[in-house]
């Protein structure tokens, strides 16, 4: 279910979900059934009926802290759906990273500068807890625009702190992390790590925010 004031609903969030149901049936992703929206009292409410898979989350954080124990099965099909989705021609009214972002975060938390970017589409939130050991990819709100390779490179970057997890996943995920075009999804994603990280330390006494993409 998401809310909203009246007459404000709308927008890449809102519509994320409904408009993924376009993408390839190669992306696995839960069945949605249906969607009711209605207002009352000044706010607009969507809800959207999806068939779950019984499988469940790969992890119940973003970050991984110990080796799931996923097969090598499970990376061949998720680096299949992420071949997939990467060959939709990126929306042009859905950007799940603005280019005006990454090119001013990368030279700041990173030192690299930005040349050519290979767009593609993206999930634009592909952690542990959005995915689930079938695989199926959950969701979909914020998918779009993004540099290639960005999705791969957050499931590669978000299971840094197990290095050894994190070798394995390098090694699985190199058809798309090996590729030139894949390098400013790389920055992209270790900038985003390094700016939130940055906030959090600036500010302890409060939670660790997502960078703004």
């Amino acid at each position: 279910m998401v809310c909203a004031e009246a007459d404000t609903e709308g927008g890449k969030l809102w519509n994320g979900p409904s408009t993924s149901r376009n993408l390839p049936n190669a992306v696995p992703r839960p069945d949605l059934f249906r969607i009711r929206d209605w207002t009352t009292e000044g706010y607009a409410y969507r809800v959207e009926l999806y068939a779950f898979a019984p499988d469940p989350i790969v992890s119940p954080r973003s970050v991984l802290d110990e080796d799931p124990g996923l097969p090598e099965t499970w990376w061949k099909e998720m680096t299949a759906a992420l071949d997939a989705l990467a060959d939709v021609p990126p929306p042009a009214d859905r950007e799940a990273v603005r280019e005006e972002y990454l090119r001013r975060v990368i030279p700041e938390f990173t030192g690299h500068q930005v040349e050519d970017v290979t767009w593609t589409t993206a999930h634009g939130d592909l952690h542990y807890g959005n995915v689930t050991r079938g695989p199926h990819i959950l969701d979909w709100e914020g998918w779009g625009r993004a540099p290639y390779g960005y999705d791969a490179a957050t499931l590669y970057l978000y299971a840094l702190l197990t290095p050894e997890t994190a070798a394995r996943i390098r090694a699985q995920l190199s058809p798309v992390l090996d590729r030139p075009e894949a390098r400013t999804g790389l920055l992209t994603v270790c900038a985003q790590v390094l700016q939130a990280r940055t906030a959090s330390t600036s500010t302890p006494s409060s939670p660790t925010p997502s960078a703004s993409t």
